[in-house]
């Protein structure tokens, strides 16, 4: 009964991470559609130091973030301005945020199989604040 269990527990996690990811690509709009605005092109990312991505592999990373913080907006960790400065290094949560993906990238990297294991929505479980314990377990009813 128990390998049960947890083998019902893997499938979800399996299928909860899927979706993590898999949420924010399909919610982009397509590729050729038209930007909005000055019709120029988009600048590439400036004062990348811990990602390691190309400009259009950024954005949708950048909302498998927001799904694992709860929803955060952008300026969470980036300097709110007109026009926004993703450069800007202003805001301390940016900083925070680097030194946790660098944590989960050295976690992922002592694995041999070369396989993510650790995300962000392994501890933060969708709050801008880390999950440190479970949840109360609800009384049970009598």
């Amino acid at each position: 009964m128990r390998a049960y269990r947890r083998s019902v527990y893997d499938l979800g996690m399996r299928v909860l991470v899927s979706l993590l990811f898999l949420i924010p690509l399909c919610a982009q709009p397509p590729q050729d559609a038209p930007k909005k605005g000055g019709g120029g092109q988009r600048q590439p990312p400036k004062n990348l130091k811990v990602l390691k991505v190309q400009g259009p592999e950024l954005i949708p990373l950048m909302r498998t973030y927001t799904v694992a913080l709860g929803g955060v907006k952008c300026d969470y960790c980036h300097v709110a301005a007109q026009p926004p400065d993703f450069a800007s290094d202003e805001n301390p949560k940016k900083e925070i945020a680097r030194h946790m993906i660098t944590m989960a990238q050295e976690i992922n990297a002592r694995f041999p199989d070369g396989k993510e294991h650790v995300t962000c929505y392994t501890c933060h479980r969708g709050d801008p604040i880390p999950k440190m314990v479970p949840a109360p377990a609800a009384p049970a009813a009598q």
